[in-house]
């Protein structure tokens, strides 16, 4: 059967999306492939068409939970019965159950963590595998060496002689970060096809502001007089929460969202604002990736995201319909000191780690070792990865090399924010592409962004005179 004619009979489509069909022609070829495409423009049908093409299965590697359980949803929707996530939905039973019977599944989705697991690698490696898929791949770059070290053990899984071909999805990469992938992932000679990560439907406007307070008042003023649905990230759980309950009593229907939450709960929330229940999110960085919500008509951003790449994928769940969406980043002094202390606090210093190692090797058991060093689950598992691969001295130099390019994305973030020239064209400079400003609703800096689409048809006065109350009561606070 022609590409053509999967494309229309399977999932509806008369034509591919720039890019798709060069990806799946050489997946189909046998050759590992790199596919960088900007939020929104059809990453997951790379893999999902060409796998009803070729005899085995599709593992598909994927970084959080909620993502695989919308692959999952969306492939049943399109009638395929022979999928299965195994992540933490499962009881130990349904876990079992699921890997005893890996064969009679098409598409079978795990976490890196996972799939790494001994006895389910061995399981993975004994079936007949069409090819891999690494879903949000730029993860090897942004959390492998500092978050989760399973993502450099891929290259294990991938090193083999006789391999099925691997597929790496992205929205962002730029030359380092794809230099990681193709590393880590072990592949061979990779076709590399990218899509330019600008979204002319989307305009970005950034607002310097004196504090906390000032944010607060203008996001409720913003929620009061201007459509959604929305995202509201934050920096942090405990400031989702709260900004939640305070939108909320101006009468606008929204919710928090972060891994501070239940699994369920987290999917709840997830789905009422896909169904339309729910018109603003306030989350951390937990929230957004593989979330099918197409008309999301603004994204803000209360706090300084850490790097470019997390900001462009953040703003990139704006306006998948290609209608028209804005970005409104709000930025204050304080928020550079905020986003390193919260970038370096699972990071182990050089006397942590030396500390940690002479434990170590006087085999104190890790978890006390970790304890008595000071060390947080994700440090002590970072270095538990390091020191498996190299001696302490070159662990020492590896953390060091982190906190450089740490350093050095936030210091991008900072010129993003403080930078007079065309925000459009700064943010797509940062992966190595250029463009030219849009001639209507670019960027604040070039100062022709017309927000009247924005404006409610019908505010209600309560919700106006709501804000207002909000305001005066911020006011009282300050003094």
């Amino acid at each position: 059967m022609e590409l053509q004619d999967v494309l229309r009979q399977k999932f509806g489509y008369e034509s591919f999306r720039p890019g798709q069909q060069e990806v799946i022609t050489e997946l189909l070829a046998g050759r590992d492939t790199v596919a960088i495409f900007p939020t929104g423009t059809g990453k997951s049908l790379c893999y999902q068409l060409p796998a009803y093409m070729v005899d085995g299965a599709v593992i598909i590697i994927s970084p959080l939970v909620a993502l695989m359980e919308d692959q999952v949803a969306n492939l049943r929707k399109h009638k395929e019965k022979r999928v299965v996530a195994i992540n933490s939905f499962l009881s130990r039973q349904e876990k079992e159950l699921a890997l005893s019977t890996l064969a009679h599944y098409k598409f079978i989705f795990l976490s890196p963590e996972m799939v790494m697991q001994q006895h389910v690698r061995q399981l993975v490696q004994q079936l007949p595998i069409a090819f891999f898929v690494v879903d949000e791949a730029h993860c090897i770059s942004e959390w492998g060496f500092d978050f989760r070290p399973d993502y450099l053990r891929l290259k294990e899984l991938f090193s083999v002689l006789e391999r099925a071909p691997v597929l790496a999805l992205t929205a962002t990469a730029n030359e380092k970060v794809v230099e990681d992938i193709t590393t880590y992932l072990h592949m061979r000679k990779p076709h590399i096809e990218r899509q330019s990560i600008d979204r002319p439907n989307i305009s970005y406007r950034v607002m310097h502001m004196d504090n906390e307070w000032v944010k607060t008042e203008w996001i409720i003023q913003r929620l009061a007089t201007t459509i959604g649905p929305g995202v509201i990230y934050v920096a942090s759980r405990k400031r989702a929460d709260e900004l939640a309950a305070m939108i909320r009593e101006t009468g606008i229907p929204t919710a928090s969202y972060h891994g501070g939450k239940e699994q369920d709960e987290r999917s709840i929330i997830q789905q009422q604002f896909v169904q339309g229940e729910l018109e603003w999110i306030c989350a951390t960085n937990a929230f957004g990736m593989g979330i099918h919500k197409d008309d999301i008509r603004q994204v803000i951003h209360e706090h300084l995201p850490a790097t470019p790449s997390a900001y462009i994928q953040e703003v990139g769940r704006a306006g998948r319909d290609g209608e028209k969406a804005a970005a409104t980043l709000l930025y204050s002094k304080r928020d550079i000191q905020k986003v390193k202390f919260i970038v370096y606090e699972d990071l182990p210093d050089e006397q942590q780690t030396l500390y940690y190692h002479s434990l170590l090797q006087s085999e104190t058991k890790s978890q006390l070792a970790a304890e008595q060093a000071g060390l947080s689950e994700v440090a002590s598992r970072l270095l538990d990865y390091y020191l498996e691969q190299s001696d302490v001295e070159n662990v020492i130099r590896q953390i060091h090399q982190i906190y450089q390019v740490k350093e050095k994305q936030i210091a991008e973030m900072e010129c993003y924010v403080k930078s007079d020239s065309c925000l459009r064209e700064k943010l797509v400079q940062f992966f190595g592409e250029n463009t030219s400003p849009a001639e209507a609703d670019c960027c604040s800096n070039c100062q022709n962004l017309d927000d009247d689409w924005l404006i409610k048809s019908e505010t209600s006065t309560e919700q106006v005179v709501e804000a207002l109350q909000w305001r005066e009561r911020l006011h009282q606070l300050l003094g």
